[in-house]
């Protein structure tokens, strides 16, 4: 590793350097013909204007290069390093999802399935797929062309002739063969397996000039059922080609990408092209990090999507020139060409379109609820505010409680509150509901800060009236709305109404109210869980050997404390843990 004031030292060669900073952690990763000349110019101050760019510089502490013999095996290496270490001022695809891939089995009897996990000992991968439904609809043809197992059996020769399996329903049905029997030959399986391979692979054509072939042999040998069944899958050939085809079929082996861009994110458009057809589409969004040019971000998406999609194609069409490797991409004037290059575009800006209306929609979704609700309840104003209270205890140990907190229909983490109930013995939810009540909105009020708009009680009628009546005590019932929900029948009620309001079970406003009362439950229940694990932890009971953290918590959430474990009779701490736990509990109390 060199240090910036060793950029001189530095190679005048193709490869790949590498930035990293104070804490040796990797922040860039370049490519460059000369690596001398481009690191230097990082640190020409008259040529970085660009912001973005001279706060990375300025966390550089360390450089490392690696050369190799020509740039696009630093593309390849660059793409490589950027991929495993993810550096903070590399820009990224952004695409977190999972595609599924269509698997030919390496089997004896191979087996056609879809799959979101590929694993190259075990088959042969096709895709990936960015739209599921058009993977399953070529597995449907596949499923009226041909006659593939779908069993699991090992359907080894010695198996089948030892007559392990019998046909299924899929063979009386006629989906399948009984190969499992053998009443099909492993010759004519992987025959139609090669064809439906053809398929998935966009050789249409082969499998059209078969079928047409065997239609016509059948024929000619007057065995016209068969000739008529050969017929009936040319059509349905005809029938997916014509929904998938986009352009004549002399466009072979084509890669289309287009871009379209603003300050600070690019958004691409893949399509992959086989004689003719839409194999494979996928839109990805970039976010940039040093003002990155489209040409920059065009071979970066390329080369990745390339890799991602297997394409092998020589040509590459675009909005905007680039060139990769040998391949330079071509940018049509007219033509179904141009067509496809359009349809890119327009893909990328639909997709472009959806990221930038997508916090509007939420935002418009939060306002929508908030009006709901504010109808609803009858408030006088939406509440931006929302406060829910919940208690948790088991037989009352360890009585606590909490509240969740929600601005414009929305969690705000930050302001969740935890408590111990501190004034109550024993399991008092009316008087735990009255204390933390009290507790918090007495505390806004020393603070000066302000109340919700809308308080909810995880509860009906008894926790409602304690809530109320410890804000009649801070002189604030009436000022702020509150209401309790009944978990049962999902019941609302108010305070003064002695029947509860029932919201539809479909409305949004009800669905708000649930997330918040579970939200609070959720909390509850975790701290709870906490507070008896650290009590677990510090009792002497952590010393008996063979007694685990569940086990202690069972006697403490029973007895309470250790000493009336001690008291316990013998047959009441069988009856709780069990005789082995029992006895190594009383070995431990003779020894101490």
């Amino acid at each position: 590793m060199v240090s910036p004031n060793e950029v001189r030292t530095l190679p005048g060669k193709p490869g790949v350097y590498r930035f990293f900073n104070q804490e040796e952690a990797l922040i860039y990763v370049g490519k460059a013909k000369d690596i001398k000349k481009r690191v230097s110019s990082y640190f020409n101050k008259t040529i970085n204007t660009n912001r973005k760019t001279r706060k990375m510089v300025s966390e550089i502490v360390g450089i490392e290069y690696t050369v190799v013999n020509t740039e696009f095996d630093a593309l390849l290496l660059e793409n490589n390093l950027i991929k495993t270490n993810q550096p903070r001022y590399n820009i990224l695809l952004k695409d977190d999802k999972s595609f599924p891939f269509i698997s030919i089995r390496k089997e004896r009897f191979p087996r056609i399935t879809s799959t979101r996990r590929v694993n190259l000992k075990t088959g042969e991968y096709l895709g990936p797929y960015a739209n599921v439904r058009a993977m399953n609809a070529v597995l449907g043809l596949l499923k009226n062309l041909y006659h593939i197992r779908t069993c699991n059996y090992n359907l080894s020769k010695e198996n089948i002739e030892a007559g392990k399996f019998k046909v299924c329903l899929e063979y009386h049905l006629g989906n399948c063969l009984g190969p499992c029997e053998g009443l099909q030959s492993e010759k004519d399986y992987v025959h139609e397996i090669k064809e439906a391979r053809s398929i998935l692979k966009g050789n249409i054509s082969f499998v059209k000039r078969s079928f047409k072939k065997n239609m016509e042999e059948a024929a000619s040998n007057l065995q016209f059922e068969a000739a008529q069944k050969h017929k009936e899958k040319l059509e349905l050939l005809d029938k997916f080609q014509s929904r998938t085809m986009i352009t004549n079929p002399k466009i072979k082996d084509t890669d289309v990408i287009g871009i379209v861009s603003d300050e600070k994110y690019a958004f691409i458009n893949y399509l992959k092209i086989h004689n003719g057809t839409i194999l494979n589409t996928e839109s990805v969004e970039v976010k940039k990090k040093l003002d990155e040019s489209d040409e920059e971000i065009l071979v970066y998406a390329t080369l990745e999507l390339r890799e991602k999609y297997s394409s092998q194609a020589t040509t590459i069409i675009s909005n905007k020139p680039f060139t990769i490797g040998e391949i330079e991409s071509f940018v049509p004037q007219r033509g179904d060409k141009k067509q496809l290059v359009d349809l890119s575009i327009k893909n990328a800006l639909f997709y472009k379109k959806e990221k930038y209306t997508q916090p509007e929609i939420r935002k418009d979704r939060g306002e929508r609820i908030l009006g709901e609700l504010k109808e609803v309840l009858q408030l006088r104003e939406k509440p931006m505010h929302i406060e829910c209270f919940d208690n948790s205890n088991i037989q009352g140990t360890h009585p606590v409680a909490s509240m969740v907190c929600f601005i414009n229909a929305k969690p705000a983490k930050k302001e969740y509150r935890h408590y111990n109930i501190k004034t109550v013995e024993g399991p008092d939810d009316f008087a735990s509901m009255y204390e933390i009540n009290y507790r918090r909105y007495n505390r806004l009020i020393d603070e000066g800060k302000p109340l919700p708009n809308l308080i909810i009680v995880d509860g009906g009628k008894g926790q409602l009236n304690a809530a109320c009546n410890a804000l009649r005590d801070l002189d604030i019932y009436g000022k702020v709305p509150i209401i309790g929900i009944a978990k049962k029948l999902e019941e609302i009620y108010i305070p003064g109404d002695p029947y509860p309001l029932h919201i539809d079970k479909k409305s949004e406003a009800l669905k708000l109210i649930q997330q918040m009362r579970d939200e609070a439950h959720r909390f509850a229940i975790t701290f709870h869980r906490q507070k008896r694990s650290n009590a677990s932890l510090n009792t002497e009971l952590n010393h008996v050997p063979g007694i685990g953290e569940k086990t202690i918590n069972q006697l403490l959430d029973q007895y309470k404390s250790a000493k009336k474990i001690r008291e316990a009779s013998k047959e009441e701490i069988i009856h709780l843990i069990g005789k082995s736990k029992a006895q190594k509990l009383w070995a431990y109390y003779e020894r101490t």
